[in-house]
This record gives structure tokens, sequence and C-alpha cells, in this order.
């Protein structure tokens, strides 16, 4: 993250308002861009949904807990949230 100098590019009165709130510390100003969501990018949403649409399949045709632990190297509780959740 590049920081700037607020007195190189902000008017003088904004300055001094901001000042009375935060005067010489650091400020955040958030992108006003939208936020997307988590994974869209990467592409691992839908990695993670394709997986456990595997998941309910393998288990709603018999795939028990146990080898559905050994097969994707998930714990128990961890399929648990998945099948039930």
């Amino acid at each position: 993250m590049k920081y700037i100098n607020a007195a190189e590019i902000l008017p003088e009165e904004l300055l001094k308002e901001i000042q009375t709130y935060i005067d010489g510390g650091v400020l955040y100003i958030p992108k006003t861009s939208v936020k997307k969501g988590w994974g869209s990018a990467s592409g691992s949403r839908e990695f993670y949904q394709k997986r456990n649409n595997e998941i309910h399949f393998l288990f709603e045709n018999g795939y028990s807990i146990e080898a559905l632990s050994k097969r994707y190297g998930l714990a128990h509780s961890t399929l648990k949230k998945i099948i039930y959740g």
C-alpha cells in the first residue's frame, strides 16, 4: 500500500477538517469499488462447491463418512458440516 501525504492532494479546508479528527495519525480510506466475494477471483469458491457437491452425492449413494474422510483427507467433523449443514 502506498502512502500519500494528504497535504499534497486534499484541499486545505478538507485537510483542516480531517485534522480535527485525526491530527498526525494514519488514516485508511477504502476503495469505492464493490468488493468481490470470497474466492470469486481465485476460483476457490467454485472448487469447494464442486467438491462439496461430490461429497453430498457420494454420501447419498452409500459412501460412509470414514470412506469420504480417507478419499478427501477431511476430518469427520468437517464432512458432517458439509453433509448436514
